[in-house]
């Protein structure tokens, strides 16, 4: 082999390293994490659903002490193009974690999570899945979903993470703005192809009081107490799904 030949296999050999380099260094910020990383998908609260659409409220949590966070829905609608929905900061969870919310409206939603901190990126991707509008609860162990009420008789429905067999799912509400109060048990009705379950109730309500009728849910299993109570907000008459 000549000379000539031998230094062109070698720099040609250093220019593809160098590539490889290059590739990696650029990717070594961006971590694909399930829902214990540093963000993940808390809860998808769909408000609207028509001819295969729907509107929805995602809700995006964050453990992390950076002073620079950015949180973005990375999108799309029936796969023709992605694009990025900046979150806005919601609430602190009691354990200091925040929520970060954003609205996406479209057919076919699929989505991931991308959260930008001091210089580094990071994902949850639903370990490489991405999210659909058919994943309710993400790192949330609870959910209230929104149903329609039919003048005095009100559907309440939760999906919940199975944290065990042996639970107690109530819902507490109030027709007089909490000076008292009722709890109802909730019956499991399935289990969703992701695991979590599905369970509802139905309560009988004065329709002239539903000005200050209002709801929440608890979980109780394995000796612990879990809530679904709007961000402590609590739930109300207007808190519908839409079709």
């Amino acid at each position: 082999m000549t000379k000539a030949k031998t230094l062109k296999k070698s720099l040609t050999l250093v220019l593809a390293f160098s590539m490889l380099f290059c590739m990696f260094s650029a990717f070594g910020n961006v971590k694909a994490g399930a829902v214990t990383d540093r963000v993940s998908m808390y809860l998808f609260d769909t408000y609207f659903s028509k001819y295969g659409g729907c509107s929805a409220n995602v809700y995006v949590q964050t453990k992390d002490n950076a002073s620079n966070q950015h949180v973005y829905l990375h999108h799309t609608s029936l796969g023709v193009e992605w694009t990025d929905t900046e979150a806005t900061y919601f609430t602190t969870l009691p354990d200091g974690s925040k929520i970060w919310k954003a609205t996406l409206s479209g057919i076919g939603l699929e989505y991931a999570i991308k959260y930008e901190a001091d210089g580094a990126t990071y994902w949850d991707n639903n370990n490489g899945n991405n999210y659909t509008s058919s994943q309710i609860l993400g790192s949330a162990p609870i959910a209230a979903n929104r149903t329609s009420y039919n003048y005095s008789i009100s559907t309440i429905k939760a999906t919940l993470q199975n944290f065990g067999f042996q639970k107690n799912v109530q819902v507490r509400y109030t027709e007089d703005n909490w000076a008292t109060y009722k709890d109802v048990p909730l019956s499991y009705q399935y289990t969703n192809a992701d695991g979590t379950e599905a369970w509802t109730a139905d309560i009988t309500l004065d329709s002239s009081k539903l000005d200050n009728f209002e709801y929440c849910i608890y979980y109780e299993v394995n000796g612990q107490t879990y809530w679904a109570n709007n961000f402590g907000q609590n739930y109300d008459s207007s808190y519908r799904y839409y079709s």
